[in-house]
């Protein structure tokens, strides 16, 4: 097997802003692994407030790399246990571990569906992002839009945007990327007219989530309190979702456990992404049979997509049924 990588750069239509900050650009590390005629593609990014520094990702690809091509092709679950024991970071892992699943598909003629029997009709569509801005402005880019579900991006609460929202009538998710207070929060859950929206994401900074109570009207959802397997049992009695995030988990594989014990714990789950190409994409859009929400908009954000895939058309999921994850680059 070899490995190749090759540091990117994402350029987004406009600028994007939420509550951490506005964002023009994006930084991306592409991951090739191969093997005969066979090419698989990962990707992470660079995200400021995860504290993600490409340059250190790509010494340790260096420093792993001899252990990496002296593998032979296993199963990608044995495969991922072997990337468990080089003790990578979560973005890294991801990357590595999605390869490799498109890899070992093309490999075997098989697609990530066909290989895990996740179902593929009847998928629900993904929402798209509406960036922090004045009121009157998201709410015309909602109004123009050909998609039918959104993302709200908010910086603190407002009451009467939220009524603005809540009288379009729309699917709409509101996200506050943690700006919300604990005050914020409790009228939030305490008001019936709130179980309009279809989830409010991540309320509250990193572990301070004890205000929420998931028997409010308030759906709220786990994004950044959610990272991995270990967080789902502690969330309980406060999130009734989660957004499951392939770089934020560890891949792939990952993914899947958090979903079969999310499912046995009754959380309603997403799949979500940060700003990625299609080679990030596609790699979530092959969960969507298995989620109640989708948030996989992060390709249709950027002028500069690099790949070709599973892709999002106006929220509909288009699978493209290839081996493996079905990446090609262009």
């Amino acid at each position: 097997m070899e490995l190749r990588f090759e540091l990117k750069q994402l350029h987004l239509k406009e600028t994007f802003s939420i509550a951490y900050g506005n964002y023009d650009k994006r930084e991306a590390l592409l991951i090739e692994l191969s093997h005969q005629n066979g090419k698989g593609y990962g990707e992470c990014v660079a995200i400021d407030y995860y504290q993600i520094d490409l340059q250190s990702f790509v010494l340790k690809l260096k420093e792993i790399q001899p252990k990496i091509e002296a593998q032979k092709i296993i199963h990608p679950k044995e495969f991922f246990k072997f990337l468990m024991s080089l003790n990578l970071h979560p973005f890294l892992l991801s990357a590595l571990d999605c390869a490799y699943w498109d890899l070992f598909g093309k490999l075997e003629n098989k697609s990530f569906i066909e290989l895990n029997n996740i179902p593929s009709e009847n998928l629900v569509e993904s929402s798209i992002t509406i960036s922090v801005g004045e009121i009157d402005k998201q709410i015309q880019k909602i109004e123009k839009s050909n998609w039918n579900k959104f993302k709200v991006k908010c910086k603190g609460l407002d009451r009467n945007n939220v009524e603005k929202l809540l009288a379009l009538n729309r699917n709409i998710a509101l996200d506050s990327n943690a700006s919300f207070t604990d005050q914020d929060c409790l009228w939030l859950q305490e008001n019936v007219e709130v179980q309009k929206f279809s989830y409010l994401e991540q309320p509250r900074p990193i572990d301070q989530y004890k205000a929420l109570r998931k028997e409010g009207f308030a759906n709220w959802m786990a994004d950044e309190d959610c990272q991995n397997l270990d967080s789902l049992d502690e969330l309980i009695p406060y999130y009734k979702s989660i957004n499951i995030k392939l770089m934020k988990c560890g891949g792939l594989t990952a993914a899947l456990e958090m979903i079969k014990k999310a499912r046995e714990l009754n959380y309603k789950i997403m799949i979500g992404c940060m700003t990625e190409s299609t080679v990030g994409i596609s790699a979530g859009c092959v969960l969507a049979g298995f989620v109640d929400y989708v948030d996989l908009d992060g390709a249709n954000l950027i002028s500069n997509d690099y790949a070709t895939g599973n892709f999002v058309e106006n929220g509909k999921i288009m699978l493209n049924g290839k081996p493996g994850l079905g990446i090609e680059l262009r």
